[in-house]
């Protein structure tokens, strides 16, 4: 049973032995902090990352906590399409800015216009009216201007009031302004842990 012994620890030294060469140190390099000097004292300066914390909801009942996940699915759904309507409201107001003509500035619009109808048509045709009401909400959060104010500028008044008066028809307001402290608190806070991956 020595022997035994024995010859497992001669086996592991030579493993030891074998695999040490092997090794390398590493060197450390350090970090490097910016500091200050406050009385004599070194203080380094570190920036850390922002970390939200979201405390669970809670519900009076099943209803409310339904309503809540309802919207949340709302505006997942919603939120990616003005996020979009924001980058591209920037993009298309930059490059009609550099038009000078008029009837050029409304041929480029209606090309924008076509392009965005063959690109997002079917996909928007998708949501529901609710999800409809968030993302006209949310366009005015990425663009700060309200979907009438962007029908207005691009395509003009006439095709904005008729829009306007189209989408009434089926309750929508493209004029609704967005109100993160008031009403759409509770979409400004889903919106917010969309934004930092908390949802």
């Amino acid at each position: 049973m020595y022997s035994r012994y024995k010859k497992y620890f001669l086996l592991l030294l030579l493993n030891a032995c074998l695999l040490l060469p092997q090794a390398v140190s590493q060197e450390n390099p350090g970090h490097t902090h910016r500091a200050t000097i406050h009385n004599g004292d070194t203080i380094p300066y570190i920036e850390l990352p922002t970390i939200r914390f979201y405390a669970p909801r809670v519900f009076a009942n099943r209803f409310e906590e339904a309503r809540y996940l309802r919207l949340v699915r709302n505006v997942k759904r919603a939120y990616p399409y003005a996020r979009l309507a924001g980058i591209k409201f920037e993009e298309y107001n930059e490059m009609l800015s550099k038009i000078d003509s008029d009837s050029e500035r409304r041929r480029k619009a209606k090309e924008i216009e076509q392009q965005i109808k063959d690109e997002f048509e079917g996909e928007l045709r998708k949501l529901t009216i609710s999800q409809g009401h968030i993302l006209i909400k949310l366009i005015d959060r990425q663009t700060q201007h309200t979907s009438y104010e962007v029908l207005k500028d691009f395509r003009g008044s006439f095709t904005a009031v008729f829009w306007q008066s189209f989408g009434r028809i089926f309750g929508y307001n493209l004029k609704t302004e967005y109100d993160p402290y008031g009403e759409d608190k509770l979409i400004e806070e889903i919106v917010q842990m969309i934004e930092h991956g908390a949802i």
